[in-house]
Parts: C-alpha cells; sequence; structure tokens
C-alpha cells in the first residue's frame, strides 16, 4: 500500500511557466533539476522539453488565454509562476503564489497596482500612435543571470517556509 500525505503535510513544490514566449526555459529547467522541483511548461503549441519526470508539458488549445487560464487555475501557494503577462501575475499572486517575470523581477502585492496601471497606460500610448511604438528592451545576460538569481532565491525561501 502506497503511503498516503498527511492532511498536514505541505503541498509539493512547482513551477508553472507560461511558456509560449519564455526566454528563461533552459534555465528554468537546470533550476528545477537542482532544488528537485517539478515545473510544468504550458503553451498553446507543442515544443520539445526535456525527458525527464521533473518536466510535464501542458499543451492547451488556442483559444484567448487558455493557457493563462490553465496556470492560474493550478497557482497555489506552492507554486512559483513565470510569467512576463502582468494579467495572469495578478491572477496568481491571488492564488498565493509568488510570481517572477522572465528578467527575474518579482511580481508581488506592493507592486502589481503600478505595473497594472503602466499597463493601462502604455496600451492607451500605443494606441494613439498609429503603429509607432517599440518594445520591451532586448534580453541581456544580465536580465539571465537576475532571474536565476531569483528563482532560486523564491525557491529556497518557499522550502524554509
Amino acid at each position: 500500500m502506497a503511503p498516503t500525505q498527511s492532511p498536514a503535510a505541505p503541498a509539493p513544490l512547482r513551477i508553472l511557466v507560461d511558456a509560449d514566449a519564455c526566454p528563461v526555459k533552459e534555465e528554468i529547467y537546470r533550476v528545477a533539476a537542482r532544488h528537485r522541483v517539478h515545473c510544468w511548461i504550458v503553451s498553446n503549441s507543442a515544443f520539445r522539453v526535456p525527458q525527464s519526470p521533473l518536466v510535464s508539458r501542458v499543451v492547451v488549445s488556442d483559444s484567448f488565454d487558455a493557457a493563462d487560464d490553465w496556470i492560474a487555475e493550478n497557482a497555489s501557494p506552492a507554486s512559483v509562476v513565470i510569467t512576463a503577462d502582468i494579467l495572469l501575475a495578478e491572477r496568481c499572486l491571488k492564488s498565493g503564489a509568488q510570481v517572477l517575470a522572465h528578467n527575474g523581477k518579482p511580481f508581488d502585492a506592493a507592486n502589481i497596482g503600478s505595473a497594472l496601471a503602466t499597463r493601462a497606460i502604455m496600451a492607451d500610448l500605443r494606441s494613439g500612435m498609429d503603429g509607432i511604438g517599440g518594445g520591451p528592451p532586448p534580453f541581456s545576460k544580465a536580465d539571465r543571470s537576475q532571474f536565476l538569481q531569483s528563482l532560486d532565491r523564491v525557491l529556497v525561501g518557499l522550502r524554509r517556509a
């Protein structure tokens, strides 16, 4: 007979990745292996993931926000969510999850409001520019390094909690 988890036992840690435009998937796989944490790679289309018992691929429909909906429904206080989507970050924070952007910057209760406001302002500015616009700055080695440090710090903190 397999042992059962007692009701008082904490839920296992896991990483949920909004993967379609994620530039740090390889880094997530390495950190997940080092910490022995399962990660769920969620996307609208199939792509290669490492063959590992710690990595699961979830391919959702191509309907609007299907990946976001799956991640938000599965986020919990034992989850680290990796996304650049501010609206998804807000939904996951409400579930008690830790949320990191691809550059390692955390979304939290203290900064999500200003991130949402900035997003709304930028959308208004872009709509008035008739196709003129930019985008985020190029992803740098410093961003990658900051992400690795942040993910490691969050996982260590969750283990201790």
